[in-house]
């Protein structure tokens, strides 16, 4: 049964999501120039929207993002401008004149420079319309690049509401650039140039300030120390392929209560990243589901529910119990 959405009102404060996306059947349709045209549109679509990427990871068949999105508040119209036109460099004829229509319009606020004015703004400081243009202008050009037709997405993408405090987006956007380590693509992943993590060793400004951001550094330098010993610690070492310690190892460690280092937990498939609606602490879960049943007046079978503690990750809750296993 489709499953609601939990997201926090734009206009009451700013926001982390967690989104997922994978490609039909998951296969493997991305190559190296479909990830990095997927990469420029992220970015580019994220300015767009007025929200900010704090990491991401594509790989062959899916892709994640890490998001922040900021309260929303009024947009200029020559910011919109700027905006629409980044969003489409290389306009029709017919964009063009109709831009230049709406450009005079909004000297004097008439009606067409209103409507447009309103389509632009329903577009942003919003994670689905976000997501929906990443994944529609990404269809158009791998469809039309491969002549094929038709579906190229499994399904809606999936998102994470993520407290903003704590360690939650710090250990979320770890597990995120891990991806490639835990698909067995690379030992180090600065090596896979399809991440946040690597864009910011490489040197990207954006990708630094925003990583430094969610760990609270105030420059990238420090903040970089303290990230690559959380995705490196100890004893963490990656395998050749997938997980860093076998699937008996993990049920052992929590039948029997213990912990395991945070970064080797990470090499693991951890389904509450993605699967469980809300993450965070207990208060901040029970908080974003109270505001969803005032808000839809739906009554949700449901309550925060402590995630097993693998790892030093604290008091760490999710809003819905999982089908599937939750750790692989």
């Amino acid at each position: 049964m489709r499953q609601a959405r939990i997201k926090v009102a734009a206009e009451s404060r700013e926001a982390v999501y967690h989104c997922l996306s994978r490609s039909v059947n998951g296969e493997w349709l991305f190559d190296e120039p479909a990830r990095e045209v997927l990469r420029r549109q992220l970015w580019l679509v994220a300015e767009y929207c007025g929200l900010e990427i704090l990491t991401y990871a594509i790989l062959s068949n899916h892709f994640h993002v890490l998001v922040r999105v900021p309260r929303k508040t009024s947009v200029p119209d020559q910011e919109l401008l700027r905006r629409y036109r980044l969003l489409y460099p290389k306009p029709t004829r017919y964009q063009a004149a109709r831009l230049e229509v709406i450009e005079q319009q909004l000297l004097t606020d008439g009606p067409e420079a209103q409507r447009w004015r309103r389509r632009q703004l329903a577009l942003m400081g919003d994670l689905s319309p976000f997501m929906k243009l990443v994944k529609q202008r990404f269809s158009i050009w791998f469809n039309h690049t491969h002549r094929r037709f038709g579906t190229l997405w499994a399904e809606r993408f999936k998102s994470v509401l993520l407290d903003p405090a704590g360690r939650v987006p710090v250990t979320v956007a770890a597990y995120i650039d891990l991806n490639s380590v835990r698909a067995g693509m690379v030992a180090d992943p600065k090596d896979y140039r399809f991440c946040g993590y690597a864009e910011a060793v490489a040197g990207k400004a954006v990708a630094q300030r925003r990583l430094a951001s969610i760990m609270g550094a105030p420059d990238w330098p420090m903040a970089q120390a303290v990230y690559r010993q959380l995705l490196f610690d100890t004893g963490a070492a990656a395998r050749e392929h997938g997980a860093t310690i076998p699937l008996e190892a993990l049920a052992k460690v929590l039948t029997e209560g213990g912990l395991l280092p945070l970064a080797t937990v990470l090499r693991c498939r951890i389904r509450y990243f993605s699967d469980g609606a809300v993450l965070g602490g207990r208060a901040f879960v029970e908080a974003q589901l109270a505001a969803y049943r005032a808000r839809t007046g739906r009554r949700e079978r449901t309550c925060a529910r402590l995630v097993p503690s693998l790892a030093d990750w604290g008091e760490l809750a999710t809003l819905r119990g999982l089908r599937r296993r939750a750790f692989g």
